[in-house]
């Protein structure tokens, strides 16, 4: 029972830090609407379950014992967040001003824009590596980690539908694209700035 109390507790708190996964939904979901956000949403908490997928076959070890092999992944999470910032620094900030859920990004697009920042992301290789390792115990069942990981994939994509459905919200979507400009820069600065950040981390 305390097991299953800490893993909930730290991904609760892990899924609502604000992060890379919140910037992508958030950006996703005011310029190109609802269902995008949505779909987002859902490729973050997809990307959630690669991390535990190999924490749980034994690679998460590997990675929390080899400095390189660690290295490489927070390097390739990094240099994603940066190239996603960039591009949405440099974003033209002209689009229409278009309410309606007309994608400006394909579903797929969409799915895999989220996928791709959690899978590659070193905050989450971080959360679910060091949950496992040290939370949850070599004595635990294979289907109660298995139950584990599913909560931490659902609590992502709960959380994720909620930012998503709040930020692509017609009034305060219309707010936010008419400040497209600033907003881009924003987001695009935040991303960029976690990128670097991760990167230099020690």
């Amino acid at each position: 029972m305390t097991e299953l109390l800490a893993v909930a507790a730290i991904t609760v708190l892990a899924v609502v830090s604000p992060g890379a996964d919140f910037a992508m939904v958030v950006r996703n979901s005011y310029l190109y609407g609802r269902t995008t956000g949505v779909l987002a949403a859902a490729g973050v908490a997809a990307g959630v379950l690669v991390h535990v997928t190999y924490t749980m076959l034994g690679v998460g070890l590997l990675i929390a014992s080899s400095t390189a092999l660690f290295t490489a992944v927070k390097l390739a999470g990094a240099a994603y967040l940066i190239y996603i910032g960039v591009r949405t620094f440099l974003a033209r900030a002209d689009l229409d001003v278009d309410l309606s859920d007309r994608p400006g990004l394909t579903r797929p697009g969409a799915l895999r824009s989220g996928f791709l920042t959690n899978a590659l992301n070193p905050k989450t290789t971080l959360f679910v590596v060091a949950t496992f390792t040290q939370v949850v115990g070599p004595d635990t069942a294979l289907w109660q980690q298995a139950g584990y990981g599913l909560f931490m994939s659902a609590a992502h994509i709960g959380w994720f539908a909620l930012v998503a459905l709040f930020f692509s919200h017609s009034r305060l979507r219309g707010a936010m694209l008419c400040r497209q400009k600033a907003l881009n820069r924003s987001i695009g600065s935040v991303l960029v700035g976690l990128g670097v950040t991760l990167g230099l981390a020690r």
